[in-house]
């Protein structure tokens, strides 16, 4: 081990996620990956000493991984408070499409940059994206230091091109753009907007190429009466907009992606509102991971989300924060991009619900989604140098609450071993 590639730093309280916290802890980092998670007592002295380590002392801080937004629509950050919360689903579809289609490749790169920029500044280091302008690729992966995992989005309902067209140019482009730290994925975007034969095609696609696959899914309730009873508003709108709707009455939306091949450890069902019993029995023992956007579920004022019966049933629930054209504005916060804020509206709605438990939601359970295990959203070895630390200088039986509650400028961010936020730290 060359010591001029050794980062050792210390904090008040190291955060692994998925291991107890440590006080006076310590990371030893090199080559942009994680080496020793531990007590600085009971680093060896000569790492310590050695001529050409790098010592930074955190300080009253606590150190953690850095967050996983596991959903995220970064190109519609510039639609930010653009609407007020819909009465019902349906009546938000049409506005959101109209303004796309104004929208020029300026508007959205501008939009994606500015989304990355909150998320980096706000803890975030891993980021799950929807791509609806795909053009934006690679260029933009360029302007931030966040690993981003862009999931292509396909439509089709009212496309002339037939499903294996849409899926190939996705593939296409998928193929084209190979990065050191982003990766791309796919994502049919809905049952609603996507016909049964993409999805099929999507789900032996990402199979074969050992892809992760996001589909909103179950978002509205008038999504879950379209495919469950072949009937309501969104059924009748989609009809006269010129979709097929005979594959719908025969159950829940999840089920009709199941019909699909969908239902696997690869999928990220986003969303999943509005579930049944038997959704239920479907999802366990599947390895599927639910994707919740506490904000945006608040927005549309949606049912309460199932969070308790999923947790019984072992499924993997992480966070994400959709995107600010549908976050609502509050006093104390304006519009950003943050996870801070997805885990303390959570916290609202669960008061029973441990810190513990949603801090995990907004870190290691995003790894899990994303085939990223052991790579991100933990402080262990051999894991990606990506941390934060926010200041804190209480107790260690506090510090996931602390963080839950966390509001306020980091103390530092790196990813990959590279500081890039922070100037507060002190080299020893």
């Amino acid at each position: 081990m060359r010591m001029a590639n050794l980062l050792i730093l210390r904090a008040r309280i190291v955060l692994p996620i998925t291991a107890p916290p440590v006080e006076n802890g310590a990371v030893l980092i090199f080559n942009g990956r994680i080496a020793v998670v531990g007590a600085w007592n009971d680093l060896p002295a000569e790492l310590k000493s050695a001529a050409g380590a790098q010592i930074v002392d955190l300080g009253d801080a606590i150190l953690l991984p850095g967050l996983v937004n596991a959903h995220c629509h970064l190109d519609y950050t510039g639609m930010a408070g653009l609407w007020p919360p819909p009465k019902k689903f349906i009546d938000w579809i049409p506005r959101m499409l109209a303004t796309k289609a104004e929208w020029s490749y300026s508007d959205y790169a501008r939009s994606w940059i500015s989304g990355a920029k909150m998320l980096l500044h706000s803890g975030t280091t891993t980021v799950a994206d929807i791509e609806a302008a795909p053009e934006l690729l690679p260029e933009v992966w360029d302007s931030t230091p966040l690993r981003v995992i862009s999931f292509l989005e396909m439509t089709g309902v009212r496309s002339k091109r037939e499903p294996a067209e849409i899926l190939h140019d996705a593939i296409e482009k998928l193929e084209s753009i190979p990065h050191p730290r982003c990766a791309t994925a796919l994502s049919p975007h809905a049952p609603y907007s996507t016909s049964p034969a993409l999805l099929r095609l999507c789900a032996r696609a990402a199979r074969d190429k050992k892809l992760p696959i996001a589909v909103h899914v179950a978002e509205s309730e008038q999504e879950f009466e379209m495919f469950a009873h072949a009937r309501g508003e969104m059924f009748d709108w989609l009809k006269r907009n010129g979709r097929d709707n005979s594959d719908c009455g025969l159950g829940s939306p999840l089920r009709h992606l199941d019909r699909a091949g969908l239902v696997r450890e690869n999928l990220l069902a986003i969303h999943a509102n509005y579930l049944d019993d038997a959704d239920f029995a479907l999802l366990t023992g599947r390895g599927v991971s639910i994707v919740h956007c506490p904000r945006s579920h608040a927005w549309f004022r949606h049912r309460e989300f199932p969070l308790e019966k999923l947790l019984d049933a072992r499924i993997n629930v992480c966070l994400g924060t959709d995107s600010l054209a549908t976050v609502a504005k509050t006093d104390k916060h304006g519009l950003e991009l943050n996870m801070f804020q997805e885990m303390q509206t959570l916290a609202r709605s669960r008061p029973t619900l441990s810190p513990a438990t949603i801090l995990k939601m907004a870190t290691a359970n995003g790894a899990r989604a994303l085939g990223l295990h052991g790579k991100i959203g933990e402080l262990s070895e051999n894991a990606f140098a990506d941390l934060i630390a926010i200041p804190y200088a209480g107790n260690t039986s506090n510090a996931e609450a602390a963080v839950v509650n966390f509001s306020g400028p980091l103390r530092a961010s790196m990813i990959g071993g590279h500081w890039f936020v922070g100037g507060e730290v002190t080299s020893l």
